[in-house]
């Protein structure tokens, strides 16, 4: 899927990573359903979105950004990525 990402409004990213849960998963996630308690995800999978999230997004996640609590939803994810986006990591390198 090909397709701008509007960093100012966490809506499109939402509906994307919605679409990449429910292609690996085989289930359509809420965007606030907790994803860790419901068994939607693993702590194995977790590592996917990482990598998922820094190659879609061209953001690093390090560090206390690599808190389970950012990705327990699809909401929290989002979250994520707005902040780290407004931040200005994207497409540093270290």
């Amino acid at each position: 899927m090909t397709a701008a990402h509007d960093r100012t409004d966490g809506s499109g990213i939402e509906k994307e990573l919605t679409a990449f849960l429910t292609e690996r998963t085989g289930h359509e996630p809420g965007v606030d359903q907790d994803l860790f308690g419901t068994g939607v995800i693993s702590s194995m999978f977790a590592l996917q979105l990482v990598v998922h999230l820094e190659d879609e997004y061209d953001i690093e996640i390090v560090g206390p950004e690599l808190s389970m609590e950012n990705f327990r939803s699809v909401q929290a994810m989002a979250a994520l990525v707005l902040r780290l986006g407004a931040a200005g990591t994207g497409g540093q390198d270290g």
